[in-house]
């Protein structure tokens, strides 16, 4: 007998906080992942050749990080609206060097309201908390202005020893809430 797979990620955490809930993707995200992808405003994270088959697997990779490591990016929505506003949270390929804590806003509407500080933190919190990290990088490329004012506002520190994979980028070091300084 062969069994349906469950079209959810069922197991995995949602993270609440005042405004926003955060989850894992589900197969409704689909259409505003692939409107993001399409736009400018994910140039600094997709491939110059994508097209829609391209952005199809880069969504199963969202989806196979929470199967194979058991987290990944979380989907941000508003509290009340399940529209989609972007994504954040723990991201570990298997090839990087370290973890990182990842985001992507993928809704123009969501910006300048402080939405993306408010779920970072709370997946860095999780990711240092529950999934047990005692590190955190952020990859981010030089000319992502918005993205450097974000980690530095998360308190997070360029580290120029870091290793990347990409050698032009900035590495932003995450601070780890249990190591007082």
């Amino acid at each position: 007998m062969i069994r349906p797979a469950t079209p959810t990620l069922a197991s995995t955490p949602v993270l609440e906080t005042e405004r926003l809930v955060l989850r894992a993707p589900v197969a409704s995200d689909w259409p505003h992942w692939r409107a993001f992808m399409a736009s400018d405003r994910s140039s600094f994270i997709r491939p110059d050749d994508l097209d829609e088959a391209k952005a199809w697997r880069a969504m199963g990779h969202l989806v196979g990080m929470w199967v194979l490591r058991g987290y990944g990016l979380f989907i941000i929505e508003a509290k009340g609206d399940p529209t989609p506003l972007g994504m954040c949270g723990p991201w570990h390929p298997i090839d990087w060097p370290e973890p990182e804590l990842a985001w992507s806003l993928w809704s123009p509407a969501a910006e300048g309201r402080g939405i993306m500080v408010e779920a970072v933190t709370a997946a860095r919190s999780h990711a240092f908390g529950p999934l047990g990290w005692d590190t955190a990088v952020s990859y981010i490329d030089p000319a992502n202005a918005r993205s450097i004012a974000l980690a530095e506002r998360l308190g997070a520190v360029r580290d120029g020893t870091a290793p990347r994979m990409d050698p032009a980028d900035l590495v932003y070091r995450h601070p780890n809430p249990a190591v007082r300084t």
